[in-house]
């Protein structure tokens, strides 16, 4: 089982001391969420609570997820860095190209793709791009962008882009794209990549995700070795429920530590030995 500290909604500077923190003691990876702006008044309701609102007040950071990749990239050395989630088909699939393949390479092949299609109507009419058919570019966008990603020209004839002959430098390694999602529609598209990232989701749950995953798998005739089941777990709270989740097939938990020990109001100090107390406590490092 891997862990990976969510950085949602902390303050941008503390996530840099955080990262070189999770690197210092051992931790897999830290995900990053994304949003380019918070809207005051949104017709369409947040679909992860009951009620429909945010989970975030106002003014809360939402760093470029690229930029942050790219400045995190210098401060650690194993650190893997996920996005939870990337929003492609709110950008172009270009511009995204670049700044995905970038970080990458400077994060020397730590970067994991975690993706969604979306769900605020607005924010994509602020971008620009149609909400409508937002599945279906992401599946070409992400077809797309791994053909720039590798080396040589690169020519593309989809239903939303086409590309001419062209070249995009740097060439990045490999990036592995997780698929977020509770619909079937996303779970399949899931099954085609390599892997899933889920937002906050009991066990029970996600345990049936990773079965009916591992199911469309083996039926596509696709391995199911290296594929990742990235999981925030709200009701996991020792080691005999993560080995439970792993033991059904979730790979990775994401995870706030110090939610465990100090709450929401932790100190950047705090913060930190919290993390530092979830690795003691589970015996992470024995």
């Amino acid at each position: 089982m891997k862990f990976y500290i969510s950085s949602a909604f902390l303050n941008t500077a503390e996530v840099i001391e955080i990262a070189k923190a999770a690197d210092d003691l051992g931790y897999d990876g830290i995900g990053i969420p994304d949003h380019v702006v918070n809207l005051e008044t949104l017709d369409t309701p947040y679909p992860y609570t009951k009620n429909g609102q945010r989970r975030w007040p106002p003014f809360t950071d939402w760093p470029d997820p690229w930029v942050l990749v790219g400045a995190l990239a210098q401060v650690t050395t194993r650190l893997k860095f996920v996005t939870t989630v990337y929003i492609p088909a709110m950008r172009d699939p270009y511009s995204a190209a670049k700044a995905i393949g970038t970080a990458a390479l400077l994060a020397s092949g730590r970067v994991e793709l975690g993706i969604g299609v979306g769900w605020c109507r607005e924010e994509f009419d602020l971008m620009g791009e149609q909400f409508a058919a937002r599945g279906k570019r992401t599946d070409e966008m992400l077809d797309l962008m791994r053909a720039l990603w590798e080396p040589g020209w690169t020519e593309f004839d989809g239903d939303f882009y086409r590309t001419p002959r062209l070249e995009m430098q740097p060439t990045p390694p490999p990036i592995p794209i997780f698929v977020g999602g509770l619909s079937e529609t996303a779970l399949r598209r899931a099954a085609r990549n390599d892997g899933w990232i889920g937002d906050l989701i009991k066990t029970d749950r996600a345990i049936a995700v990773a079965g009916r995953l591992r199911s469309l798998r083996i039926e596509n005739g696709m391995s199911l070795d290296d594929f990742t089941i990235l999981a925030p777990l709200t009701d996991a709270f020792t080691i005999a429920d993560y080995r439970r989740a792993e033991d059904a097939g979730v790979t990775g938990i994401l995870t706030m530590p110090w939610m465990f020990y100090a709450g929401p109001g932790a100190t950047l100090a705090g913060k930190i030995d919290g993390m530092r107390r979830f690795r003691k406590d589970l015996a992470l490092d024995g």
